[in-house]
């Protein structure tokens, strides 16, 4: 049907023709038939139809829409997508497709370890790491919270590459002036000490996440606001870069380097100036505006620094708690939080495992979800789903729904196992995931075994239309943690998501 243009709304693509393009923003959509500017009419094969009073304006909704148009309307104004295992879950893309129906997407914790990617509406691929995912909706503003550690090398190639590729983001990036800065000589030591515990190694991304925060936590770190003060930065960059070189004798150092890094500073300290912002206020002011805030998670629920695989996690919290912590803003502002979990389970290096697949078989479900990683290239341990860590994850972080994620990649699997029960090596039942290394490396897992359903799902966007055994799976997850799956994803495309 067409359209004059003055009678489009926002919340329509428009191409050359005046005609209406597709559904862009379901969020106005939704405020116009909550206004009654919108009333329903009837249906039209699987579409609902929707007429202005006048009749001037038709709009025709699918099923997927009508559905995405329930779950965007019924989040709350602040909510969250955070990872359930060890990262990697695919966190990326649905806070893209849910950015544009919020005003502002929010960075809280971790650094450029925290690698994510999403598809613009013609399929090309970005590799994002400290830019919030929401970057690619032009309405939508990023906020980098104080919890983050910044790379500026790192963010200012990551802001050239967007640009050079047509994604504006001047006036759309802010960066907290509370958040503090990981330096080049952060990942020389991060690669220094890898080296230093040999054998235990951690098997970190090598990015200088766990020297920044070690910097923060001891109270020596440089913040963002300190660039804003450069006359006292030199005196703190000496300590620092003192203090790393006295606890690493790998780590040379002299003056000739701070006066380097006190001059490139300089430089980014002017680019960054039109970026830095009070976020924490920024932030609470947006919450008293009635703005919607999409917090976008790092990393996972099993990689926290409290609740994670100790030693083996990072040195963040990327659970439900360092939201607060990691952006300034109070508990009872939190509302609905999803987590992301794939349809099966992987990790990236060192660190218990205990539903992995060893051999022949990880291979296979590795080189069908193409895991490796985005940010290291580092190929993915994988393993069955652990629904005993994934009930662990929701009950940490209380999710209201579950994001089930790279579906499809079990499609030619004749059977499915799920990881339902920990038994010790006596036999006995284990009652919860447990913090113990030791137990964790000796547990036996109880598996539960469901049949495939052997064709392809990727074309597939409504639930009911997905094979019998495919919708059982997807059921028997929901019924052992008890949170309900809102958001199946079928293949790696922006499209590829089915609203349940």
């Amino acid at each position: 049907m067409s359209f004059s243009a003055t009678l489009i709304p926002s919340f329509f693509h428009q191409n050359r023709n005046g005609r209406s393009a597709g559904i862009a923003n379901l969020r106005g959509l939704s405020a116009w038939i909550e206004k009654g500017n919108l009333q329903w009419s009837g249906r039209r094969g699987r579409s609902e139809v929707f007429r202005s009073a006048s009749a001037s304006l038709s709009v025709e909704v699918t099923a997927k829409d009508g559905m995405l148009m329930e779950r965007i309307g019924s989040l709350s104004q602040v909510a969250a997508v955070l990872g359930c295992q060890w990262g990697d879950e695919g966190k990326g893309k649905l806070v893209d497709i849910l950015a544009e129906h919020f005003d502002v997407v929010a960075r809280c914790q971790g650094g450029a370890n925290a690698g994510h990617t999403i598809y613009n509406s013609e399929g090309k691929k970005f590799a994002l790491h400290l830019v919030p995912s929401g970057i690619l909706n032009e309405e939508t503003l990023c906020v980098i919270g104080n919890g983050v550690v910044v790379h500026l090398p790192g963010l200012f190639k990551e802001i050239d590459g967007l640009e050079a590729n047509g994604v504006s983001c001047g006036g759309r990036i802010v960066v907290s002036d509370r958040a503090h800065l990981l330096f080049d000589f952060h990942q020389v030591v991060d690669g220094l000490r890898e080296v230093e515990l040999s054998n235990s190694f951690i098997g970190t991304t090598k990015r200088g996440i766990g020297p920044c925060y070690s910097s923060k936590v001891i109270r020596n770190g440089i913040r963002v606001g300190d660039l804003r003060n450069m006359d006292t930065f030199s005196e703190k960059l000496d300590i620092l870069l003192r203090d790393a070189a006295s606890r690493f004798p790998g780590f040379e150092y002299n003056k000739d380097m701070l006066k380097q890094e006190v001059e490139k500073y300089k430089r980014f300290a002017d680019r960054l100036e039109p970026f830095i912002t009070d976020t924490v206020n920024y932030m609470n002011q947006c919450i008293t505006e009635k703005k919607k805030i999409l917090v976008e998670g790092g990393q996972a629920t099993m990689l926290d620094i409290d609740f994670g695989t100790y030693p083996f996690v990072t040195s963040s919290s990327p659970s439900a708690g360092g939201i607060c912590t990691g952006l300034g803003i109070a508990p009872r502002s939190l509302g609905d939080l999803i987590g992301v979990v794939k349809a099966y389970a992987t990790r990236v290096g060192s660190g218990p495992f205990p539903t992995e697949m060893l051999g022949k078989d990880g291979d296979i479900l590795r080189e069908a979800g193409m895991e490796f990683g985005t940010t290291t290239g580092r190929p993915r341990r994988c393993g069955w789903l652990d629904i005993v860590a994934l009930r662990y994850s929701c009950v940490i972080n209380g999710f209201s729904s579950l994001n089930l994620t790279k579906l499809d990649v079990l499609s030619d699997l004749p059977e499915i196992q799920l990881g339902v029960c920990y038994k010790s090596i006596t036999g006995e039942k284990i009652p919860s995931f447990p913090a113990d290394l030791q137990v964790l490396e000796q547990i036996k897992v109880e598996y539960e075994s469901l049949p495939g359903w052997n064709c392809d799902i990727c074309s597939i966007r409504n639930y009911k239309d997905l094979p019998i055994n495919a919708r059982r799976y997807v059921e028997r997850i929901e019924e052992l943690t008890g949170v309900p799956v809102h958001y199946i994803g079928v293949g790696p495309g922006r499209d590829a998501l089915i609203y349940k």
